[in-house]
């Protein structure tokens, strides 16, 4: 199933009360915490991570924020992209992921995992858990970004284990708004070694130049002050078009790379091909390995070898199709200062086509042969039946047959947001106020998937018999299918047009997500009580409030997409709960104290978890809390602490998914004439003595595995300590650090094992727990189709836990009449990115390393700087920034007996070199209402590394990770703003 989420882990070096990548106005928004509310002429203001308002509230936890000037300089139209860029984040589903693709977009907070991180708009959830999805954000509104570290769940409730990212939004204006940008991609291919390997295979390369990835966006909003200013009404809308981008336009992805032994690649693919594959479950040819058609064209088989593969990546996207309108809308009114009205709305409609290489009688499914098919040649028929040959008898056999690259899969994916809130808030006096609000989002998601085979109507079409010399479906004959059109799969490209038309059965599936929201919040200063420590000179900050939020889904799917291993799903979370928050001054202004302060929060919750179709429910409770400690000896100098006692419930498809069947990433060690693993070891995975050397290899290096939801797991459990110093001396003014140390751990995290994990575990320890866990095919021994796949259903696993210092640091300074320069990094150190498998049974640690069970790169270090120029009036600007990626090593040098044999050593793979991008970005102010923009992302043209396909897990695409490296080469970009 689509659409919804999935799981992983992160880490680094502090970041606070600097704002990343922008201008020195924008740190020290990020030095006061930020307001995440109102744009009225308000002196309080709420910093994400709290719930407390107040005029100089600061925040105790890490805290990041960008800057709209950063998203100009980036030239950002998505914004998952942009965050992915800072070091505390790593890349999630994004639109350079193709297969498997749902068409949203994830952020991915200390590499957590996306579900584990609450993600907010002006303070309120975005949508429900499920469908949360990055693409409802219009970035050209974006005011600014904050990001928190570390648990929040007693502020938030749940999900909040890795932090929060809190999109602000323009949502009060006064005046016209209209914004364009045009950008597009340019790159040369130069890669010798990978473009030696397309020549060598006789495959096409790719152009050596290319202009390609356009991207448009156009955006504009309307407000409109009314009433002496006591109401406003603001309106807006956007349209944004991204092209399609084949892999066969770039060297590193035109074909598919797999290991040649450990120290080159060869341009492989899939032995699921356009010659056709053959592996007979029975008859004379049973143990002779696969079969397929002689490349003459001849009916005729020989033994199928690697030469015969089939390049799957020329026609699949590196860069999806997309489309996206958004529009909405706010409204306010102060009837009086105790009672204001407000409310907004936000629509967004996405039309995303995701494509990949053609279909295929995909190996996996048993098809039935019957030995009188006269398409097959007396030779085909006698090595598949032997003494049957010729006769009604039947064969079963696995068949590999792809249709030619006319027939790419397109799967069709729509998504339909809304949301919308509203409420009452105002001032009670005594210096409390009061919030009582609803909010409620709906998300539907549509997919339709295109050119797909249909095994049943393929089983029909090889079901043939002859009928007056002319080969007739016997499903024809009988009316069961009087449309069936007979196959031809006994020669190289055999299937005809039309055989591939009647193949072809579109699939549907559809899911509708809903969020609902009741809360009520009291928040003020006790101090107006007289509750106030005799040493300081504010008093305490109180908020109290209560939630109910309901979420709920309902996903269906057609009898064909059943068939592929959909199912219908149905369930709802309802969680009722109540929170508090205390903030109490100490001392201030003595002698080694400036201020001293702490901060406390606790929420309980109460959840009840439904299926209406099956009557399945669950109950549980839980408490989280946390508590925060600040201290400044002296004014610009200020230490803080802080612990959180988080939780992230599990979602509806955790609980109540069905069960299936899915592709992963993988090899069987007990596969092939020459089995990697030994037979003693293969037997612990099921593999009878007849059938070691004798197993299919799983096509493309991709097994099976299932999946399903599991209504007894219970919510994970995280715990967050931060210690952090925060400097803005005042001898040296524009001047700003923050260094943040993070401790992140999950325990009892919701997810299935690592196919890869399983593998290696079984065959290197005999582990019974692990190798219990394969189902083989009991007819072939094969690990992949529907028979033949490793267990993955969910469960409460072991731990996650990542470690590390953040870093940020600005400085801005006058350079006398030749303006002004603004100098900011944000750096993360990875000081662990440990996974705990199941509780009691070993763990390892990816820092440093990428691949099988690691998955995307987790460097020791990363940042991203930024030094920029403005002239004096700041007409202009001139903006350099420096993206830097550590060394990472394969995950199989590792020592850790849970790493080194997840897959085969690689020395061409065994490492990627550290890689730094730089981007150059200018502005230019013609007049107060016109502002223009252009920049150059990676401006040196820097190919991302060349990996072997086997080697990708999470969010591969195109043999490399085009989330973490970029994947289009040179991206140019031209923009404007126009506001009255």
């Amino acid at each position: 199933m689509r659409n919804f989420r999935a799981i992983r882990a992160g880490a680094a070096l502090g970041a606070v009360a600097v704002a990343l990548l922008s201008t020195s106005a924008n740190a020290q928004q990020a030095n006061t915490g930020g307001a995440t509310a109102d744009a009225e002429a308000s002196a309080e203001i709420t910093v994400t991570g709290t719930r407390i308002r107040r005029p100089d509230l600061e925040s105790n936890s890490p805290l990041t924020s960008v800057g709209e000037q950063e998203v100009r300089y980036q030239g950002a139209v998505n914004a998952e992209m942009m965050l992915a860029r800072l070091p505390q984040f790593t890349a999630d589903a994004n639109e350079n992921v193709s297969n498997g693709s749902d068409g949203s977009a994830q952020i991915n907070l200390r590499n957590l995992g996306s579900n584990r991180v609450l993600t907010l708009i002006n303070g309120q959830r975005i949508l429900s858990s499920q469908a949360t999805d990055i693409n409802f954000v219009p970035t050209a509104l974006i005011e600014r970004v904050d990001v928190v570290t570390g648990g929040a769940s007693a502020v938030y409730g749940s999900d909040a284990m890795s932090g929060v990212v809190n999109f602000i939004l323009r949502d009060h204006l006064d005046g016209l708004r209209l914004d364009a940008q045009t950008s597009f991609a340019q790159h040369t291919n130069d890669n010798a070694y990978v473009r030696g390997l397309v020549s060598a295979r006789g495959y096409q390369l790719a152009p050596r130049n290319v202009f390609d990835g356009g991207k448009q966006d156009v955006n504009g909003a309307f407000g409109k002050n009314f009433a002496d200013g006591r109401g406003n009404v603001t309106v807006y809308g956007g349209y944004r078009h991204t092209a399609p981008v084949l892999q066969a336009t770039r060297d590193y992805s035109s074909c598919a790379l797999n290991a040649s032994g450990p120290s080159a690649l060869v341009c492989g693919g899939s032995s699921n091909t356009t010659y056709g594959t053959f592996a007979p479950l029975e008859g004379p040819s049973k143990d002779l390995g696969s079969l397929t058609n002689a490349r003459d064209g001849s009916k005729s088989w020989v033994l199928y070898d690697d030469s015969y593969a089939y390049n799957y990546s020329p026609t699949n996207y590196l860069q999806r199709a997309d489309e996206r309108y958004t529009g909405g809308g706010s409204a306010s009114f102060e009837i009086a200062p105790v009672a204001k009205l407000y409310g907004s709305f936000m629509w967004m409609k996405d039309h995303t086509f995701s494509q990949v290489a053609p279909s295929a009688l995909f190996l996996g499914t048993t098809f039935t042969l019957p030995c009188n098919n006269p398409l097959m040649s007396a030779g085909q028929q006698a090595a598949l039946c032997g003494p049957t040959a010729g006769t009604a008898a039947t064969i079963d056999t696995l068949i590999g047959y792809r249709l030619n690259g006319a027939y790419s899969r397109r799967d069709d994916l729509r998504h339909q947001d809304y949301r919308y809130n509203g409420g009452v808030k105002g001032d009670l006096g005594h210096g409390f106020s009061y919030d009582v609000g609803y909010l409620y989002a709906l998300s539907r998601y549509n997919e339709t998937y295109l050119n797909n085979v249909d095994n049943v109507k393929a089983q029909r079409a090889l079901d043939v018999v002859s009928v007056g010399g002319v080969p007739t479906c016997r499903s024809k004959i009988d009316g069961t299918d009087p449309a069936c059109v007979p196959i031809d799969i006994f020669r190289a490209d055999g299937i005809t047009t039309d055989q591939a038309q009647y193949l072809f059965s579109p699939s549907n599936t559809a899911g509708r997500n809903t969020l609902e929201v009741f809360s009520g919040s009291i928040s003020g200063d006790l101090g107006t009580f007289g509750i106030q420590s005799p040493w300081a000179t504010r008093g305490a900050g109180l908020a109290v409030g209560v939630e109910r939020r309901r979420e709920t889904l309902n996903f269906t799917a057609d009898e064909v997409a059943k068939q592929g291993g959909s199912a219908d799903i149905d369930g709802s979370i309802t969680v009722n709960e109540a929170y508090g928050e205390l903030e109490l001054p100490l001392i201030a202004n003595v002698p080694f104290i400036h201020d001293l302060t702490v901060n406390g929060g606790l929420r309980y919750s109460s959840y009840t978890n439904r299926q209406g179709s099956t009557g399945t429910d669950s109950r549980y409770k839980a408490w989280t809390y946390k508590g925060e400690l600040t201290w400044s000896p002296i004014d610009g100098a200020r230490l803080r602490a802080s612990y959180n006692h988080a939780i992230r419930a599990p979602n509806i498809s955790e609980l109540f998914g069905a069960r299936g069947i899915g592709n992963v990433s993988l090899s069987d060690p007990c596969a092939g004439a020459a089995p990697k693993a030994s037979l003693s070891a293969c037997k612990l995975t099921g593999v009878s003595d007849a059938q070691y050397g004798h197993i299919i290899q799983c096509p493309a290096e991709t097994c099976s595995q299932s999946f399903g939801g599991n209504p007894a797991v219970k919510p994970e459990v995280g715990d967050t300590y931060t210690f952090g110093v925060v400097l803005t001396p005042k001898q040296l003014p524009g001047f700003s650090l923050s260094v943040d140390y993070y401790h992140i751990k999950v325990k009892g995290y919701i997810s299935s094992l690592d196919p890869s994990l399983v593998v290696s575990q079984c065959q290197t320890t005999g582990n019974p727990y692990y190798c219990g866990l394969f189902r083989r095919d009991p007819r072939s021994g094969a690990l992949f189709g529907t028979n033949g796949y490793v267990v993955g259903s969910t469960l409460n696993t072991g731990y996650l836990l990542t470690s590390g210092i953040d870093v940020a640091a600005a400085y801005a300074t006058r350079i006398g009449r030749l303006g002004k320069l603004d100098a900011n990094v944000v750096g993360t150190w990875l000081e662990q990115q440990v996974k705990e498998p199941l509780p009691g049974l070993g763990s390892y640690d990816c820092k440093g390393y990428f691949g099988y069970s690691c998955g995307q790169p987790n460097p020791n270090w990363r940042h991203v700087a930024r030094l920029t120029w403005s002239v004096p009036g700041d007409k202009a600007t001139l903006s350099l920034a420096w993206r830097h990626f550590a060394a990472t090593r394969l995950s199989t040098s590792s020592s850790n007996e849970f790493l080194k044999d997840a897959g085969p050593i690689s020395i061409i793979n065994a490492r990627i070199p550290a890689y730094d991008y730089f981007d150059l970005a200018t502005t230019v102010t013609v007049a107060k209402q016109l502002q223009f923009r252009a920049g150059i992302n990676n401006l040196t043209d820097k190919s991302p590394p060349a990996i072997a396909s086997g080697v990708l897990a999470s969010f591969g695409n195109g043999n490399t990770y085009p989330g973490v490296y970029d994947p289009m080469g040179r991206t140019m970009f031209f923009g404007a703003t126009l506001t009255f």
